[in-house]
């Protein structure tokens, strides 16, 4: 997932063209950070003057500006950090919580002649203003050049991983929907989901590791991802209804012989597939489910972006409130502690304690009220890495605790309600 507002958080794909949605179709959407910075400007123009002639119509102006942010689909790039050197196979990075993160990442750079993307490995040295990372491969980025971590280090498909894949049309309910099929010779399919403004590139960090397992892999798009159809309204509706289009995929894959399906989601990936859990006819195949950094409780992201953004908490509820009227959507079944979903399989919770997007206290109360749902749920902490970033902290650790998980969930014969 990643949020506007925020300098940068990790998984977004910055290279893409921004994306507008529109009740007439989509279209590009240029000069967005500074357009949402000017309109910032203005909403707090306006509840200086709300102040005066009242605070009420002050706060509904800001809470329509965050309902605004939060359902906006556009994806814009965003370079916040700065390359200073590259010499000796490493490059030197100003220092900034982001770039001192522990871990293999990716490393987005553009200047305004070239762009590309590095592999960079564990901080090496650390200075007061400056990080050292060495350059594990990719493209070399240029010094002075403007530059991302991104949590997605490969690029652009399953080939960056040498694996066989076949671009396929999901048929959705809206039309269809591009997914990646990577061919293994297993029946249990694993449906591999999204966060919310990123894209397939998220699940490329997996793949092998689930191809070595003989698992065939569907990785989706849903409404309003770049080549998908976009939703009536050009709103996110945070899993609403994006459920609708996995549910499409599930089918898909049964179609292609998947007997039994894993559901692998990253961020609102974990809501979308939390609701097709919930709603969708299809939910009695998912034999496991791997949430990574999930969003179990859309309130309690919503309070924490508001912090982030330094809003007043009382404007949270009015935001939250204002949502729900513009997209139909009632955020109680998205609290998935108190509302739980109907088919509950093993489910594996990957959270990390750095993350400032979502909300690690909020799986760690699924995780403690599992037991009393009637929901097999192994929960693994992360400690320090950011959002969605757990593969990135210690790829190998991770990756073994996807196979020790499936391999419980899968071949014991476990799953159901």
């Amino acid at each position: 997932m990643r949020w506007p507002g925020k300098p940068q958080v990790p998984g977004l794909p910055p290279g893409r063209v921004p994306q507008g949605a529109g009740a007439g179709g989509r279209g590009p959407r240029q000069g967005g950070h500074h357009r949402r910075v000017a309109l910032l400007r203005r909403v707090g123009a306006g509840l200086g003057v709300g102040l005066g002639v009242g605070v009420g119509a002050g706060a509904a102006g800001i809470a329509w500006f965050y309902s605004s942010v939060l359902l906006d689909t556009s994806i814009r790039p965003v370079y916040p950090e700065r390359v200073l050197d590259v010499a000796d196979g490493s490059v030197t990075l100003a220092a900034t919580a982001l770039t001192a993160q522990p871990g293999t990442w990716g490393l987005r750079w553009a200047t305004d002649r070239a762009s590309g993307l590095a592999v960079v490995g564990p901080v090496a040295r650390r200075r007061p203003d400056q990080v050292v990372r060495p350059l594990l491969g990719g493209q070399a980025p240029v010094p002075g050049a403007a530059a991302v971590l991104d949590a997605g280090p490969f690029d652009p498909d399953p080939g960056a991983r040498d694996l066989p894949f076949e671009n396929v049309d999901v048929p959705g309910p809206l039309g269809p929907c591009p997914a990646w099929l990577v061919p293994a010779d297993g029946d249990t399919w694993v449906v591999m989901v999204h966060g919310r403004g990123s894209s397939r590139r998220e699940a490329l960090r997996i793949l092998p590791t689930l191809h070595e397992r003989r698992h065939p892999q569907l990785v989706v798009t849903y409404r309003n991802d770049e080549g998908a159809p976009a939703s009536p309204d050009g709103h996110y509706h945070l899993g609403d209804t994006e459920w609708e289009d996995v549910e499409a995929a599930v089918r898909f894959a049964v179609a292609r012989g998947a007997r039994r399906i894993v559901l692998f989601g990253w961020s609102m990936g974990g809501a979308i597939t939390g609701a097709f859990l919930d709603r969708s006819a299809e939910a009695g195949r998912v034999a496991a489910v791997v949430w990574d950094a999930p969003l179990v409780d859309w309130r309690a992201t919503l309070r924490l972006q508001a912090r982030n953004r330094r809003l007043p908490t009382v404007l949270s509820p009015l935001a939250t409130a204002v949502t729900s009227r513009r997209i139909g959507i009632d955020f109680d079944r998205f609290d998935l502690r108190r509302h739980p979903p109907a088919v509950r399989p093993p489910t594996l919770v990957v959270h990390s304690t750095g993350d400032t997007a979502v909300p690690v206290t909020a799986s760690r109360a699924l995780a403690a009220a599992a037991p009393s749902l009637g929901w097999p749920m192994r929960y693994v902490e992360v400690p320090e890495a950011e959002h969605t970033a757990s593969w990135n902290a210690d790829p190998a650790a991770y990756e073994r605790m996807i196979t020790s998980f499936l391999a419980d969930a899968l071949e014991a014969g476990r799953g159901g309600r």
